[in-house]
C-alpha cells in the first residue's frame, strides 16, 4: 500500500495522482478541527457526498462555498424557498433537493447546538473524550465503515433532527475534522498528527 510521492514521502495511497485529493490529504483530512464554521463546511461536504466520490464533492467544493455563503450557518438556517429554487438551478453545487433541505435543516439545528452547549466544538468533540482518537492501520482495507463512536453521533444527531447523518456519513466527518487519525501508519501526516507514535 505504501506510495511514495514526488517527494519520497510516504503517503497514504487513497489520492493517487488527483492534485485535488493530494492537497486534500496532505493539508486538511485528520487535521483536528475546532472552528464552528469549517465544522459545518465538512458536515455539509459529507452530507451531500452520500452516495457519490469524495473527489466529485471537492472538485465543486468552491461551487459550495459561493453557493452557501460561505458556509455561514447562521445565513443558511434562514434559506427560503426562492433560495432553494436558486441553488437547485446552480450548476456549481450537487443539485439534490433533499440534501439542500437538509443543509438548511442541519444549520437551524446547528444553531440550537451552539445555543445549548457554547459552540459546537464543544459538543462534537464529546463524542471521542475531546482529543483524537489514532488509530493503527497500515492498509486501507482496514479504515471501518463506522465506529461505536460515530453510532452515538448519529444518534444523537437524529434525536437533536439532523438530516443525513448516518454512522458512515459520521465517520467520515470524524475522519475529515480530525476527531479520528486514520491515516496509514507508515504516512507522513499520521507521524505529524501523531507527535507521540
Amino acid at each position: 500500500m505504501d506510495e511514495l510521492g514526488a517527494n519520497t514521502r510516504s503517503t497514504c495511497s487513497w489520492p493517487g495522482n488527483d492534485p485535488l485529493m493530494i492537497e486534500y490529504h496532505d493539508k486538511e483530512w485528520g487535521t483536528p478541527v475546532h472552528d464552528d464554521r469549517k465544522h459545518f463546511e465538512f458536515f455539509v461536504l459529507d452530507l451531500f457526498q452520500a452516495g457519490l466520490s469524495w473527489s466529485i464533492v471537492l472538485k465543486k467544493r468552491e461551487g459550495f462555498r459561493e453557493a452557501f455563503d460561505h458556509f455561514e450557518f447562521e445565513k443558511i438556517a434562514t434559506y427560503d424557498e426562492q433560495k432553494i429554487q436558486a441553488l437547485l438551478s446552480n450548476e456549481k453545487i450537487i443539485r439534490n433537493q433533499l440534501k439542500i433541505r437538509a443543509t438548511i435543516t442541519n444549520a437551524q439545528k446547528f444553531l440550537a447546538i451552539r445555543e445549548e452547549f457554547g459552540s459546537f466544538d464543544e459538543y462534537i468533540w464529546q463524542f471521542v473524550g475531546h482529543q483524537t482518537i489514532h488509530h493503527r492501520y497500515t492498509e486501507l482495507g482496514q479504515l471501518p465503515a463506522s465506529t461505536p463512536e460515530s453510532d452515538a453521533m448519529s444518534r444523537d444527531l437524529k434525536r437533536r433532527g439532523f438530516k443525513f447523518v448516518g454512522t458512515t456519513i459520521c465517520y467520515a466527518y470524524m475522519q475529515a475534522a480530525g476527531l479520528v487519525n486514520d491515516h496509514m501508519t507508515y504516512c507522513f501526516r499520521y507521524q505529524e498528527l501523531n507527535p507521540e507514535a
